[in-house]
C-alpha cells in the first residue's frame, strides 16, 4: 500500500461510483481496491488524525482502516447508507479504539509503576497493630470500674465531669479510677 497523506475531503457526488467500486472489491478486484483508496485513503487519514492527533499512529490506523474495508467490502449494504459513509464509519471506529487503547495502555503503566505498599508502611502497621493488641490487653487487665471510665474519657471523647454523670458516680471518684487505670495501663505497657 502506499503511503497516506491528507487530501481534499469528499466533495458532492465525487463519491457516487464508490458504491459500485465497493462491489467490485467485494469480490477481489484490486483494481477497483486501488481505485477505492486514491479516493478515499486523504479523507480517512483526515478524519482519524483529527481523533489520533499523532501522526505516526495516524498512518498506521489508516492502513488498517483501509484493509479492513478491502477484507470486509462483501459487508458493505449501499441501502444501509453510501460507500463513504461505510468506510469513514470504519475510519472513525478504529480511530478511537486506538485512543482508547492508548489510554488503557497508559493507566496499565501508571499503575504498575506505583509500588502497592512500601516496606515502612508494612513495618509502621504491623507496629501499629502490635501497639493496638498490647491496650487491649492491658485494659483487659483493668478493673471494670476503670476500664468502663477510661474507655467513657479516652475512646467515647467524653470529659471528666460527663463521665461521671454517665456512671452515676461522684467526679472525684471517677479521676481517681482514671488516674489508678492509667497508671497501671502504664505499668502493663512498660512506658516510662
Amino acid at each position: 500500500m502506499r503511503a497516506v497523506r491528507p487530501g481534499p475531503g469528499l466533495e458532492e457526488g465525487r463519491d457516487q461510483g464508490l458504491d459500485v467500486l465497493l462491489g467490485m472489491v467485494a469480490r477481489g478486484d484490486q483494481d477497483a481496491f486501488e481505485a477505492v483508496y486514491d479516493r478515499l485513503a486523504g479523507p480517512v487519514y483526515g478524519l482519524i488524525r483529527r481523533v489520533v492527533k499523532d501522526r505516526a499512529q495516524s498512518e498506521e490506523v489508516t492502513q488498517e482502516a483501509l484493509l479492513e474495508v478491502w477484507r470486509n467490502a462483501s459487508r458493505f449494504d449501499p441501502a444501509r447508507g453510501s460507500a463513504a459513509t461505510w468506510v469513514m464509519t470504519i475510519a472513525h471506529r478504529r480511530a478511537v479504539d486506538r485512543v482508547r487503547s492508548a489510554a488503557a495502555s497508559a493507566q496499565r503503566e501508571q499503575r504498575t509503576a506505583q509500588p502497592l505498599v512500601a516496606d515502612d508502611e508494612v513495618a509502621e502497621t504491623a507496629a501499629v497493630n502490635l501497639d493496638a493488641e498490647r491496650v487491649r490487653r492491658c485494659l483487659d487487665g483493668l478493673t471494670e470500674l476503670q476500664r468502663e471510665s477510661i474507655t467513657l474519657a479516652y475512646y467515647g471523647g467524653y470529659t471528666y465531669p460527663e463521665v461521671a454523670g454517665l456512671l452515676h458516680t461522684a467526679l472525684g471518684t471517677v479521676k481517681t479510677r482514671i488516674r489508678d487505670g492509667l497508671i497501671r495501663l502504664r505499668d502493663c505497657m512498660g512506658v516510662s
